[in-house]
């Protein structure tokens, strides 16, 4: 069943996230960075084929057998916009992504994410769109992110940069309740287990996998459990 996008769930994500005790980091190591989670509407059905490459990128790709890599039938009613990185970027190519990066000097994490949002997606907004913050996540990457949450307002009309995102996906916010969601598993190389978000057939990990677990759990679920100790695949921590 698909939520509903309309002002009972813009406030109820405003009220949540206002009385939320966001956790911060601090970390002198590390770069702050922000990211986007732009919550649009969406038509189910909108999405009955990728825009993706993914038969390339999957191209010897051990995948378990009930997933493709493909990003398709996940639209329907209150969503949020996710990329797929552009396969030529020196870091982190051709995986899943909010829109966002790294603040420039000055900037605050609402402005950096608002510039990342225009420069990546081709959606302007308002600061006064923005509904408010999710807790901060230190990657194995070196970055301290924060999400910054901002209502779309309507469906938008996402224009991604070719150099940085092959393609944007309306991601239905059901989809973040799946049943066979969230996934936990173990690494040899960490004792903290590995966060895995089931979103059409593929598997979103943090910190985008861990940001959406939040979504879910405070915005939808009012939930105040922390991500930020749920860890990375090894693939991401370069």
């Amino acid at each position: 069943m698909t939520v509903s996008y309309d002002e009972v769930l813009r406030e109820q994500v405003r009220a949540r996230l206002a009385g939320h005790e966001r956790r911060t980091v601090t970390d002198p190591t590390k770069r702050h960075a922000a990211v986007a989670v732009v919550l649009v509407d969406s038509e189910l059905g909108e999405d009955r084929v990728d825009p993706a490459p993914v038969d390339d990128w999957i191209a010897g790709r051990p995948m378990p057998a009930d997933l493709d890599g493909r990003m398709v039938d996940v639209s329907g009613g209150a969503a949020f916009l996710l990329c797929r990185r552009a396969s030529r970027l020196t870091s982190h190519a051709a995986q899943w992504a909010l829109p966002g990066g790294r603040l420039d000097p000055g900037e605050t994490v609402v402005q950096a994410a608002l510039r990342e949002l225009d420069e990546e997606v081709g959606v302007r907004m308002p600061a006064t769109n923005v509904l408010g913050l999710l807790d901060d996540y230190p990657t194995r990457s070196g970055y301290v992110i924060t999400p910054v949450v901002i209502w779309g307002s309507g469906r938008l009309d996402p224009r991604p940069a070719p150099d940085e995102v092959v393609a944007v996906y309306r991601v239905g916010l059901h989809q973040l309740l799946r049943d066979d969601s969230p996934r936990f598993i173990t690494i040899p190389e960490s004792p903290r287990p590995v966060v895995q978000i089931p979103l059409g057939g593929d598997l979103i990990h943090a910190p985008t996998g861990a940001i959406l677990l939040q979504l879910r759990w405070l915005a939808l679920e009012g939930r105040h459990d922390p991500v930020d100790e749920l860890e990375q695949p090894v693939f991401a921590w370069r």
